[in-house]
């Protein structure tokens, strides 16, 4: 990168050293291609300039070019070719012309070949989601919560997005309150008179695809389903694997006396007695459909007149955090994400159950002894879920994540099911394509200037063999007249 030409050549640079500047400087001097290595442990890597970087994304996604961009994980090999190729572009400001040129002739270079063909843009590719459900106990009309997930992740490199906190965080909590949950409706003692329906949604980076199409086949194509009457609130789970701060997300404050409000006066009473160090807030934001993409899945519910919020550790749905390939597994606070769980379940269930009515004390913990909240179980999902990417456009109906998400679900809800539709390309409008990994193969080479030199080198050779011929014959030539 530090090389005064970079025409037609590829530049390599490793994240401690991106910038903008030097990744458009790239650009504009319509580099060969550009090859970002990043560190096998982000960890590894100061905090100012992870944030930096996925401030950057976004910008580097919007930004059209004819330049190639990939993205490599450093290895030794990797490494070495990096430090070579560092070593040649720091020797062009030696000194000495000589020195320069030697070295340049000396000095081994490698031509970047990658394999696989052109990318073809991928057409009607299916969105596939995961829905289960716990019946409570009564009569057929019983109000139903409804509990949401997103499991896609998001990233300028699809197969480098893990989504760690979001939203590996918001499925692992998602499947704890499953398993919390169908232990107690187990017992007929504490089956509760509420229908949980879980929904794992796709598609939600890319506007909530799954999610609408979902609503608009229970809406509008069935006769029967729990979402068409008395759905007593949908919460949705989103980034929650981090922080000291809860925020619920909501599009319109929830009236008093109903049940709405119930969970959100429970919410404050858990963490206000239980957990302290928590700040918790409710965030009111209305719902802009000038926009093309909306802010949090909620609003996919209340745009059709259904009572929902989000709850998530971020205060605004712009942190960049939500749409980075930074988002790896060692972001995850996992005492954060036990506790994050343990505040919802607890919440939820005085919702439930009318605890507080019944005068249950606030301090009152509910998960505990059999009950209690697994942490080593949320640290083994979220192992699973960030050990593998998860961008939309690389799961499909076969894949093996969804296959052992429905599994998983399917050990603690009835009637577990994959949902399967297909993308509506006009809200919004994008596109998919494949050949997302490649092969990349270094080839060590020299420079053409070691082979003008060996030219140059051998004709001289050749030259003054020549020579030494002619003298030679001379001298024989001149020897015979002596005789003579």
């Amino acid at each position: 990168l530090a090389a005064d030409v970079l025409s037609r050549r590829c530049v390599m640079m490793r994240l401690v050293d991106f910038s903008y500047e030097r990744y458009q400087k790239a650009l504009r001097q319509s580099a060969g291609a550009v090859v970002i290595i990043l560190p096998r442990s982000i960890s590894s890597v100061p905090q100012d300039v992870v944030r930096q970087f996925m401030e950057i994304e976004p910008e580097m996604l919007a930004m059209e070019t004819i330049v190639p961009v990939y993205f490599a994980v450093e290895d030794e090999e990797l490494l070495s070719i990096y430090e070579q190729t560092r070593a040649a572009s720091a020797s062009q400001g030696s000194a000495s012309a000589a020195e320069v040129l030697l070295h340049t002739a000396t000095a081994n270079g490698f031509q970047m070949v990658t394999s696989g063909a052109q990318s073809k843009a991928i057409n009607d590719w299916l969105i596939p989601s995961v829905e289960g459900r716990l019946t409570g106990l009564g009569g057929e009309d019983l109000p139903t919560v409804v509990i949401v997930a997103h499991y896609d992740s998001f990233g300028v490199a699809p197969w480098l997005s893990h989504g760690a906190d979001s939203n590996g965080s918001g499925i692992s909590v998602l499947l704890e309150l499953a398993r919390l949950f169908s232990r107690l409706y187990t017992y007929r003692r504490t089956h509760a008179g509420y229908n949980l329906l879980f929904f794992a949604s796709g598609g939600g980076k890319f506007n909530y695809q799954g999610t609408k199409r979902w609503l608009e086949d229970n809406l509008d194509h069935t006769d029967s389903s729990l979402l068409q009457d008395n759905v007593a609130f949908v919460l949705c789970l989103d980034t929650l694997g981090r922080g000291n701060s809860l925020h619920l997300h909501v599009s319109k404050p929830p009236k008093e006396g109903t049940l709405q409000h119930a969970f959100l006066r429970e919410l404050e009473m858990v963490v206000a007695s239980q957990f302290p160090e928590v700040k918790f807030s409710m965030v009111h934001k209305k719902i802009n459909l000038a926009e093309d993409m909306l802010a949090w899945e909620h609003e996919r519910f209340a745009i059709r007149r259904l009572p929902a919020f989000t709850i998530s550790h971020l205060e605004s749905h712009r942190d960049s955090l939500r749409n980075s390939i930074m988002d790896r597994r060692a972001r995850i606070d996992t005492k954060a994400l036990t506790r994050n769980t343990r505040i919802i379940a607890e919440a939820l269930t005085r919702v439930i159950y009318n605890l507080t009515d019944k005068g249950a004390p606030a301090d009152l913990q509910i998960f505990t002894d059999q009950m209690q909240i697994q942490q080593e179980q949320l640290e083994s999902v979220m192992d699973w879920l960030s050990s593998q990417p998860r961008a939309a456009q690389l799961i499909d109906k076969d894949s093996t994540f969804l296959n052992t998400l429905e599994y998983y679900m399917g050990r603690y809800l009835k009637d577990v099911k994959q949902h399967h539709v297909k993308a509506d390309k006009r809200d919004p409008e994008f596109v998919f394509y494949d050949q997302l990994k490649q092969v990349m193969n270094a080839y060590r080479v020299k420079p053409a200037i070691f082979d003008l030199l060996l030219a140059v080198c051998i004709a001289a050779y050749l030259g003054v063999a020549y020579v030494a011929v002619q003298v030679r014959e001379a001298k024989q030539e001149t020897d015979v007249l002596f005789s003579s």
